[in-house]
């Protein structure tokens, strides 16, 4: 598929929920040109060259990365507007797949990963990515999309669409981590290490990562104070 100037584009293998995000940030205000100065202080590099490479084959910057009408219309849409530009967008970039044989209301997941492959001479590893950012965004246009993806696509990555699952990535622990209990459980004696410990937060797994990391780094050493020197 030939895109700007000639040159052949791959398409977007980038997280769609690192895309769905970096198009909410533009809400708040879209610069005369979408550079390095403008992502760095939230992607590292290859993310951004990612985006980068993403945006330009959904059309949605130009050659020299400044944003296309497309791109407002898409940023400023609400409600049904949003999915009707998506669909726009999605017709134009992915029409290779509407040229050919390939029907995305019958076809299996492994003839649209061949659609793709095919076409850009890709990879397995780069195919794989490059198929979940287009059923995600085919998904979150409203796009009919077989049952036979759609199944396949759950099975592999967990979602579809704005729905995607995410791994968490919790923090490592020990499997033998005591977590202080209620007050009753835990105060066994008088010694104020003790006292303090009843006084210490309950872990709460609704935390984000960071917040985890800190409460585990203070109780181990809470635990060290209470444990005698030498006691293992």
């Amino acid at each position: 598929m030939e895109r700007n100037r000639g040159r052949k584009r791959l398409p977007p293998y980038i997280s769609y929920r690192t895309f769905q995000n970096f198009i909410e940030r533009l809400q708040q205000g879209i610069p005369a040109r979408i550079d390095r100065s403008y992502w760095s202080d939230r992607l590292s590099g290859s993310t951004g060259t990612q985006l980068m490479s993403a945006l330009r084959y959904l059309g949605l910057i130009d050659a020299d990365a400044v944003p296309t009408d497309q791109l407002r219309q898409l940023v400023s849409a609400k409600g049904e507007q949003r999915p009707e530009i998506l669909r726009q967008i999605t017709y134009e970039a992915f029409g290779f797949l509407l040229r050919s044989p390939f029907d995305s209301r019958t076809a299996t997941y492994a003839q649209l990963e061949e659609a793709f492959r095919n076409t850009f001479e890709l990879t397995d590893s780069v195919s794989r990515k490059c198929v979940k950012f287009f059923v995600a965004l085919a998904s979150d246009a409203g796009m009919p999309l077989s049952p036979f993806i759609t199944k396949r696509f759950r099975s592999v990555h967990g979602g579809t669409g704005t729905k995607l699952a995410t791994k968490r990535r919790g923090v490592k622990t020990s499997r033998n981590l005591i977590i202080p209990q209620a007050l009753e459980e835990t105060s066994t004696g008088i010694s104020w290490e003790k006292m303090l410990l009843t006084k210490f937060p309950a872990f709460d797994p609704t935390w984000s990562d960071e917040v985890k990391l800190k409460w585990f780094e203070a109780f181990y050493k809470l635990l060290e104070r209470e444990s005698p020197k030498g006691k293992k």
